[in-house]
């Protein structure tokens, strides 16, 4: 995980060259604290999908290129098989599968999301990003906090969400939990 957070980290300092701005400008410009962005480039903080979101779609860059350093090629269909998704442990919380890094301008962003348990006295780790997201629980059962409201999810229960909400999860009963995250 962690030499793929620092290759995140080298390529929003990149895109950020490139553009000849401040972190402070991205920061800004994205909404996201100062701190929070300086840290991201540090390559020592795990960097958020809703942060890289944010600068993706702000600078019009396809999200693939920030996370995974390869912008998608295939614009009539992208097929993705079983378990061959571009991976990522972008966060100690979280393990992302993407299922459709090849498909280029994409009006939303599937994974396959990853939640490990965790001892209850670890805190849940909350993201907020502009839009809306999508939860399907494929295996195990979780509980989502969307703004301060508890919601179980049991294995083929859905979610649809305002993600502009702080929002986090939890797997439960001590098992992995697998859902697909649509995030547009």
């Amino acid at each position: 995980m962690d030499e793929q957070i620092k290759q995140i980290a080298e390529r929003l300092r990149g895109l950020r060259d490139v553009l000849e701005l401040t972190a402070e400008d991205i920061a800004r410009e994205c909404d996201i604290s100062a701190e929070e962005y300086r840290l991201a480039e540090s390559g020592e903080f795990d960097i958020s999908v809703s942060m890289l979101q944010k600068i993706a779609r702000r600078y019009g860059v396809s999200l693939d290129a920030l996370m995974f350093g390869e912008e998608p090629k295939m614009s009539s269909y992208f097929l993705t098989r079983a378990g061959k998704g571009t991976s990522i442990e972008r966060t100690k919380a979280y393990k992302y599968q993407s299922l459709a890094a090849g498909f280029m301008n994409r009006s939303a962003d599937p994974f396959i999301v990853t939640v490990e348990p965790k001892p209850d006295s670890e805190p849940i780790h909350y993201n907020s990003h502009a839009g809306q997201e999508f939860s399907l629980v494929l295996e195990g059962r979780m509980m989502v906090n969307i703004d301060g409201k508890e919601l179980i999810l049991n294995e083929g229960d859905s979610l649809y969400f305002n993600s502009k909400l702080p929002h986090g999860m939890k797997a439960l009963d001590g098992k992995t939990v697998r859902f697909l995250a649509i995030i547009m």
